[in-house]
């Protein structure tokens, strides 16, 4: 009796050591002999203890990676270093485990390499402008890669972009020549406009040459608001042309 009480609690321990826990967010693959055979969890599970089978866990949680910096020459020859962030999940963690060695290295090795393939064929001027639209591209051509490996990537995210320190002071150049060219054409429309507006207002005083006296009475009433010492006189047309007659015989 005590011989078979021993070999009960043996087996009994034995058997108590095959189970796992695999946490929510957790799922184990069971590998028999090194060999798959069917994915576990959440929660308790048991399998064949003495190395019979083995359970790896794989984390079904979204991942955030930064791509690290990268130097890259644009379509239009300049040199660029850019930088990115990646969101990814494992959706299928047969395949994640399987297929590739080390699923998130390998995941932040081929945006590096998208992310200098597509700089490459854009200008800078869509490298600095367009940077969710060049995101959104490299996260397409990552998700077709990657879907092999059971895993989706849910954005991709160009942090930052740095330039040569030549191409800056260009591209300031560049867009103060902008600012003062809009100047230009705004005061010179702002001109037109006043224009118009002066030949208006000549077309109606002629029409009505008592607006004319009116608007000298206005001038005076204006000019005596200020409190100076300036003195206007009205004469009518007639006498400034025979005053100049007169200064020209002599």
């Amino acid at each position: 009796m005590p011989a078979l009480l021993i070999v009960v609690l043996i087996i009994a321990f034995i058997l108590l050591t095959g189970f796992r826990v695999a946490q929510q967010y957790e799922r184990a693959l069971v590998f028999r002999f090194g060999r798959y055979t069917i994915t576990r969890g959440p929660g308790l599970f048991w399998i064949i203890p003495l190395g019979i089978e083995r359970a790896v866990k794989v984390d079904m949680r979204v991942f955030t990676d930064g791509v690290e910096q990268q130097e890259a020459m644009t379509k239009d020859n300049v040199p660029v270093q850019a930088n990115a962030v990646i969101w990814y999940r494992i959706v299928r963690p047969d395949r994640a485990i399987i297929e590739v060695q080390n699923v998130r290295n390998a995941i932040i090795q081929v945006a590096l390499t998208t992310l200098r393939n597509v700089i490459g064929q854009h200008s800078l001027d869509d490298v600095l402008k367009e940077r969710e639209k060049m995101g959104k591209l490299v996260k397409e051509r990552v998700d077709q890669v990657t879907e092999a490996w059971g895993v989706e990537v849910q954005a991709v995210e160009m942090k930052n972009v740095e330039i040569p320190a030549s191409m800056q002071r260009a591209m300031a150049q560049e867009a103060e020549a902008l600012r003062e060219k809009r100047a230009r054409i705004i005061k010179a429309e702002a001109e037109h406009e006043a224009a118009l507006k002066l030949r208006e207002a000549a077309d109606e005083i002629m029409k009505t040459p008592a607006s004319l006296e009116l608007r000298r009475m206005q001038m005076l009433t204006e000019i005596g608001a200020e409190q100076n010492t300036m003195t206007v006189v009205m004469m009518p047309s007639e006498f400034v042309e025979a005053a100049k007659a007169l200064s020209e015989r002599k």
